[in-house]
């Protein structure tokens, strides 16, 4: 919540806008996504011009009651009662307001950046220094030329510190930030290879890293990262740590792993300290040391900054979207509780459209700086405006404050124990149920008792990456070019309404599924985009009707029926999809029948032709390509003549994932994107980083034995050491999709990092693997594919495709689905 109100003429002043105002409206909330409108009397819209084009959603956001917009000049509308503040540039204007916003506070701030680590570091000082300070800072991982500033905009009166993390991906984007942020003590994290592909060289995009530090009074900083950028570094006072150089202000000396903690001792001030924390992975050790010099340099004392950091929580990056009980959808943000997290925990909420019932379970909310009476109605605004229909809520001061909640369904408890007492009576059945609280509540029971239980073999579905995938080839799209999604097969093994739901909110515009009743399941679970059925089954035409799904017509026999069916019916213009063979020869007319096709549909009145669609056989493929071209002129011919006969224009698509990319051209007013939204594409080098996979399996150890050398493993005794060794069973096999052909050392598994072969033959539930040198024990991960060991890699291994590794993956395997 910003500290005070901006009229619209002040914005305009801001940001040097042009503009006639209708009404100086009072302004506290900043927008730029029409899909998560709050406060909308008192917001103002940004029509920000990126992936997607803002302006193209004014529309939207005015219908949802927002009434102030900034534009690119000459895109305004002509709305009643609507401000339109003109400017050159719209992303300029937001941050030109942020940074005017905090230089009317003059706070400490800490600026964050880095390779790695830059979140882990913000939350941690956070954690670290909420006792001490009110604290703003980014929400989640918000660093970018968008997510800043519209950080930067809640500091208020109330905050003491600000902590604030900042990211680019290539040159010139840093001192964007450092006007918005403007802080006072700067922090370096680790210095790594991520976006080195947006910089001429690693010094370059170190060097633009530091610009962020360009006004700082106290930079902290590894010793050895920086020795050769003396001249690059403008703060007036460095401190710095290291653990091979002795000159660094805190140098390191030792580190010892003590059962799960990590013991460090270090020199400072000509003294030796030391303190522990309670994490042993060389990432987390160095983040720690991070903040611990933070501290330090801030003037903590040693055994204050020891006691605390021995303290440290995990850092929950991301809500986690499983299978919960009575045909519940659980999203588990069990382990943070602020404003700004709760805000995006509710929008992802909002995005759910599996059960019409939305709940919330919360927790006090703690350290936000603000008197509780406006936190909390804050809060119930916030629940209300989001149409929570089930709040309940756990704490004394929500408790205290259950009247300024305004839901058709509420509950208030004591504590998490007492809710947990009366789970029951609660009646939990077909809703979709957001736990968010704070670590002191111990949530995790609450999610316990509400995901179903399942086989521990999980499949973790990225969907931040799922989005990231679609906006890699809608920037490959020309203009206009519209998106089908292919969700069939479970959406390649990913999951039904967890994925649509996504692409749903992120604007696809059509999805495809292979049978009538995967249309039927996305409907049923509030789906409402256009969805096109590749494989319609006569015998359940009524269902395609009854739940609007648009039928692809591939041969005159299923033309024939269809037709016969919605006479019957008394159905007129309903949509269709008219499918193509132009080499593929699994369905669809061929070219040769096209023109009696076209005979048919001149005198059809009960059909309307959406599209008209075929299938290249080999668009990745470059010794193909002749024949690829053979294709598109076949296509092109074929959709002339249907649209000849029909008078009027259909949507005409070809392209699948590598053709978007292979075959631009070819992406007419449609392209269908499949197996690369998940994360696969062999025309996309991996080293890109374009594509992300979307799928990780992971499994545990059940068992670990010793086995002498040449004793036999598993059925037909079909496997054995060399030597004597180790094996460890493992919780998966051909019935979770672990196909029998990785048996016998064909197929490997990660285990602490390293790949480890298969022992004897796959059985139905389990497999072996060799682990002998290695220390592991029963319980521990193993990770059968993730962003490591590919999809790829396995089906290389059995000599298959991605596809059918990642279609086999049972569904008894449980998919738990993440969101940053």
């Amino acid at each position: 919540m910003p500290a005070h109100q901006y009229l619209v003429s002040e914005i305009k002043k801001i940001v040097g806008a042009k503009g006639a105002i209708v009404g100086d409206n009072p302004v506290n909330t900043l927008l730029t996504d029409s899909r998560r409108i709050a406060n909308a009397g008192e917001a103002i819209f940004f029509a920000l011009s990126g992936r997607r084009n803002g302006h193209e959603f004014i529309a939207e956001a005015y219908a949802a009651c927002v009434r102030n917009f900034v534009v690119k000049e000459g895109r305004e509308l002509a709305l009643p009662g609507a401000n339109f503040l003109l400017v050159d540039d719209v992303l300029n204007a937001l941050q030109a307001l942020a940074a005017h916003h905090r230089s009317s506070f003059d706070l400490e701030v800490i600026g964050i950046t880095g390779s790695n680590g830059k979140t882990i570091v913000k939350e941690w000082l956070y954690q670290l220094l909420c006792a001490d300070k009110n604290i703003v800072r980014n929400p989640k991982s918000y660093n970018s030329q968008i997510g800043v500033p519209l950080s930067i905009w809640q500091i208020n009166e109330h905050h003491n510190l600000g902590i604030f993390e900042a990211g680019i991906s290539t040159k010139g984007e840093m001192i964007r930030l450092e006007k918005i942020i403007q802080p006072t003590i700067g922090v370096l994290t680790h210095i790594g290879p991520a976006h080195d592909e947006g910089f001429a060289s690693r010094d370059e995009k170190i060097k633009e890293k530091l610009g962020l530090f360009r006004h700082c009074k106290l930079l902290i900083h590894n010793y050895e990262v920086l020795l050769n950028f003396k001249d690059d570094i403008h703060a007036k006072k460095c401190f710095t740590w290291s653990t091979e150089f002795k000159q660094a202000d805190l140098y390191v000396f030792s580190g010892t792993a003590i059962s799960r903690n990590f013991y460090l001792r270090a020199k400072f001030n000509e003294k030796e300290i030391e303190c522990l924390i309670p994490y042993q992975d060389e990432a987390s050790v160095e983040n720690a040391i991070v903040c611990w010099a933070t501290m330090l340099a801030m003037g903590y004392k040693p055994a204050l900054a020891d006691n605390r950091l021995e303290h440290l929580n995990p850092v929950s990056m991301r809500l986690e979207l499983k299978t919960g009980i009575n045909d519940c959808s659980i999203i588990d943000d069990s382990y943070n509780s602020d404003i700004q997290s709760l805000e995006i925990a509710l929008n992802f909420l909002n995005q759910q459209n599996q059960y019409a019932k939305r709940t919330l379970i919360l927790s006090d909310i703690f350290q936000t700086g603000l008197p509780p009476d406006i936190l909390y109605q804050h809060v119930a605004d916030m629940i209300s405006a989001k149409k929570v229909d089930k709040f309940i809520g756990v704490g004394e001061a929500l408790t205290k404050y259950r009247n300024v909640f305004d839901v058709p369904e509420k509950h208030f408890f004591a504590d998490t124990s007492t809710l947990l007492q009366h789970l029951r009576s609660l009646n939990f059945k077909e809703e979709t149920i957001l736990i968010k609280g704070s670590r002191s509540f111990e949530f995790e029971g609450i999610s316990r008792a509400l995901v179903q239980k399942a086989h521990e073999t999980v499949m973790e579905i990225n969907l931040n990456a799922l989005l990231n995938n679609l906006n890699f080839y809608r920037g490959k799209l020309k203009p206009g070019v519209k998106v089908m999604a292919m969700v069939k097969a479970f959406s390649y093994g990913s999951g039904t309404f967890e994925v649509a739901n996504v692409l749903q909110y992120n604007k696809v515009d059509y999805l495809a599924v292979a049978y009538i009743d995967e249309g039927v399941s996305l409907r049923n679970s509030g789906i409402t985009l256009p969805i096109m059925v590749l494989n319609p089954e006569i015998s359940a035409f009524d269902k395609l009707t009854e739940y609007n799904l648009e039928p692809v017509i591939y041969s005159f026999g299923l033309f024939d029926e269809y037709i016969k069916y919605v006479q019957e019916q008394g159905i007129t213009e309903y949509p269709v999809h008219i499918k193509i063979d132009t080499g593929m020869h699994r369905l669809g007319f061929e070219t040769f029948e096209v023109e009696t096709l076209c005979d048919l549909l001149e005198e059809n009145k009960y059909m309307t032709v959406k599209s008209v669609y075929s299938h290249l056989v080999a668009s990745e493929a470059v010794e193909h390509d002749e024949f690829t071209k053979t294709q598109i002129k076949k296509f092109e011919k074929a959709c002339k003549q249907i649209e000849s006969a029909l008078g009027y224009k259909v949507i005409k698509h070809l392209c699948n994932s590598s053709g978007i990319t292979r075959w631009p051209n070819a992406q007419y007013d449609m392209v269908r994107l499949g197996i690369g939204l998940y994360g696969i594409d062999s025309v996309i080098p991996k080293e890109t980083n374009g594509l992300q996979p979307i799928a990780s399996l992971k499994t545990s150890i059940s068992q670990v034995r010793k086995v002498s050398a040449g004793e036999t493993i598993s059925y037909r005794r079909s496997g054995s050491l060399a030597k004597d060794g180790k094996i460890a069973t493992v919780r998966i096999g051909y019935a979770d999709g672990y196909l029998r052909a990785f048996g016998n050392g064909v197929g490997k598994m990660l285990v602490k990092g390293s790949l480890v072969p298969t022992v004897g033959n796959i059985t139905m539930d389990m497999c072996m693997l060799d682990v002998s040198n290695m220390d592991v024990r029963e319980g521990d991960e193993v990770i059968v594919f993730d962003e490591k060991q590919r999809i790829e890699d396995l089906a290389t291994q059995i000599g298959t495709i991605p596809y059918e590794i990642l279609t086999n993956i049972s569904q008894r395997v449980k998919r738990v689905y993440f969101y940053e």
